[in-house]
């Protein structure tokens, strides 16, 4: 499948998914199960608000469990989420064996041994006009679409500028950094709309088969990956109409690129895409304005990667999944 043909056929509307009793009917019929992940740092001003809207769809009996991964928070997150009735865990007292991370990549991964679902749905914790869309308009064409296995979300993104907000202003490492990377080394990717979006949902057995970068890259691996080892036409996308959620400062942009692009570098030069002299670079520089002056500030930002879940014992254990994966 072409991209161009892709982009026609694997996009949908949230709308076209709203019917919640067909999509408990198929769930039921496909005999599936449902987990809705969001992972956390530090976010007790919209948690609440983000799971009471996904309790509607736990009400109604389309999904299964809510669980928060957390990466440390120090703020109030867990007494609100559990007052909110999710299930919290911090990510380092998962899969202890191999460690901690710290990274919303981290999180992702780990939550995989966490969450029981046959189908995961991630979204951010950050979103202001947060609605059921978020989830039943990305695992709705994972119930009704047969050969499917991941879709992806996009939106129009406004950015806040002063106290007006600029409809189609956010999006700028996507459009700036990963965008034109996407369509000269991995063109088959280049129809994503939100390729960073942080709302996506899968099947397990595709999840389970991909590795997870721990920090920003998380996204753009995993579209590598996914179009790779399963083909572009497993992958839809999905218009949950608009997004409004925390923006960043153009610095915390610039260091998110930094580590994003690391990501693609390695990916790329493992796959012959692009040739590596040496390693990725892990130490940024960044000049800011402080005080009247210029400063030049470094910072270490270094995505390792997990391997694929189903190659960790304590998952394939859990999960009963036969060591003969390795021959399919």
């Amino acid at each position: 499948m072409n991209v161009d043909t892709w982009f026609e056929k694997n996009k949908f509307k949230c709308d076209s998914f709203r019917d919640i009793k067909n999509l408990v009917k198929l769930k039921k019929e496909q005999k599936k199960t449902i987990s809705v992940v969001i992972p956390t740092l530090n976010e007790e001003k919209s948690v609440a608000k983000v799971i009471s809207k996904v309790k509607i769809l736990q009400k109604k009996k389309l999904v299964d469990e809510i669980i928060i991964m957390d990466s440390g928070s120090t703020d109030r997150t867990k007494e609100i989420v559990k007052a909110a009735g999710a299930d919290f865990y911090y990510s380092k007292d998962i899969l202890k064996r191999h460690k901690d991370i710290k990274g919303k990549g981290e999180n992702l991964w780990k939550s995989l041994y966490v969450a029981n679902g046959d189908i995961i749905c991630w979204i951010d914790a950050d979103i202001k006009n947060i609605h059921s869309r978020f989830v039943y308009g990305l695992v709705g064409p994972l119930l009704t679409k047969k050969k499917l296995k991941f879709t992806k979300a996009f939106y129009k993104r406004p950015l806040k500028v002063g106290e007006k907000f600029a409809p189609l202003g956010g999006g700028r490492v996507t459009e700036l950094t990963i965008r034109p990377l996407f369509n000269m080394y991995f063109p088959l990717l280049s129809g994503f709309i939100q390729p960073l979006s942080g709302e996506y949902a899968g099947k397990r057995d595709l999840l389970e088969r991909i590795p997870f970068f721990t920090g920003y890259g998380v996204e753009t691996a995993m579209l590598i990956d996914i179009q790779k080892k399963f083909g572009l036409e497993v992958c839809a996308q999905v218009d949950l109409k608009k997004k409004i959620h925390r923006n960043q400062s153009l610095i915390n942009l610039s260091r998110m690129s930094f580590g994003i692009l690391g990501v693609f570098a390695k990916r790329a030069n493992a796959l012959g895409k692009l040739i590596l002299m040496g390693k990725t670079r892990k130490r940024y520089r960044l000049i800011e304005f402080e005080d009247g002056q210029y400063k030049l500030k470094q910072f270490n930002i270094n995505d390792k990667q997990r391997p694929p879940m189903i190659t960790i014992n304590e998952y394939r254990k859990k999960f009963k999944k036969d060591p003969k994966w390795l021959y399919s």
